[in-house]
């Protein structure tokens, strides 16, 4: 006898396990394209060569892929999270500026994914609510580019896991007893933090700034005209004080204008110079982020990212951030 289950749990128990996110894509009896986008992709066998996907009985695409002698399963990279959301969104015109390639009847094949596998139609099988479709695989492309992943009912990102140290061939000592060890926080982003800023410091020195005087320029590169207290409220965090003296010392150097009189009212204006100066101290230090994230994939930089976001978010006082107007 069947079992009775809560179908929104057992969806979220489902929604445990993280697949990959396709799009099947083929021609309807009219010529026309058609593609859904789909996470229940799988192998079946290597020799020969065949792969399974599903697609629900009340899609409008079903009479479409029933028909269909053949179809594609483009695994999806990384950066595709919109195209699979428009191919999984009703009305949508799915296809509008692809101008994909085609396989074999003619079926769409789309470009930058992960991987593709071009099918010739083998079996269909009946799967409750679904319909279980059977290829054999007739040509396959792949590249080294990150997939996308679909878990607990979102799109995601998949990130390599750092391997063991035992693993890595690295001897790690064990931190005494009321001591930080290796995975500390705060010591690997504090660490992080300072040997990037070295990467960049002896440009700033060139320039007889000091560490206040560079991060006033940073933020007058995002948004000019802004008070001695503005930007002293937004460096709070870093525990550098923006005052009158640092204010000054930028006009010295003829990189900004001072506007009002001295107090934390007093504006800030980049001179041309001073623009001009923001624009070569950023292009060092981006220089320095992008050889640092050489070790990384796109997508681990994009969640490195997400991350550090979320931390600040979860650790801020309520210092404004510099793009708040």
């Amino acid at each position: 006898m069947q079992q009775s289950f809560d179908s929104d749990r057992f969806r979220q128990a489902l929604g445990t396990f993280t697949t990959g996110v396709t799009i099947v894509t083929t021609v309807d009896a009219a010529g026309s394209d058609v593609g859904v986008t789909a996470n229940s992709f799988n192998s079946v066998s290597l020799a020969p060569p065949m792969v399974l996907w599903s697609l629900a009985r009340t899609s409008t695409s079903l009479a479409a892929f029933l028909a269909a002698r053949y179809f594609a399963v483009h695994v999806l990279a990384s950066d595709q999270q919109a195209l699979a959301t428009r191919f999984s969104t009703r009305g949508a015109d799915r296809f509008a500026g692809l101008n994909p390639a085609r396989g074999a009847d003619g079926i769409a094949l789309l470009d930058r994914c992960a991987a593709r596998f071009e099918c010739r139609t083998a079996f269909q099988y009946e799967g409750g609510d679904h319909v279980i479709f059977v290829g054999e695989v007739l040509n396959f492309e792949h590249c080294e580019r990150e997939p996308l992943v679909f878990k607990r009912g979102r799109f995601a990102l998949a990130v390599g896991k750092m391997p063991a140290p035992h693993q890595a061939g690295v001897a790690q000592a064990s931190a005494a007893d009321g001591a930080f060890g290796e995975d500390f926080l705060m010591y690997l982003l504090g660490r992080a933090y300072f040997q990037l800023y070295q990467r960049i410091r002896p440009e700033i020195l060139r320039r007889n700034l000091g560490d206040a005087e560079y991060l006033t320029l940073s933020l007058l590169g995002v948004r000019d005209g802004r008070t001695v207290a503005e930007l002293d409220s937004l460096l709070a965090y870093s525990g550098t004080r923006v005052t009158e003296g640092v204010a000054v010392r930028l006009a010295e150097l003829s990189l900004v204008e001072l506007d009002g009189t001295p107090g934390d009212g007093r504006r800030l204006l980049l001179t041309a110079f001073g623009r001009r100066s923001v624009v070569e101290l950023l292009a060092v230090a981006e220089a320095a982020s992008a050889d640092a994230e050489k070790s990384l994939d796109p997508s681990e930089s994009h969640v490195l990212r997400q991350l550090l976001a979320s931390l600040v978010e979860a650790s801020n006082p309520g210092i404004p951030h510099p793009w708040q107007t």
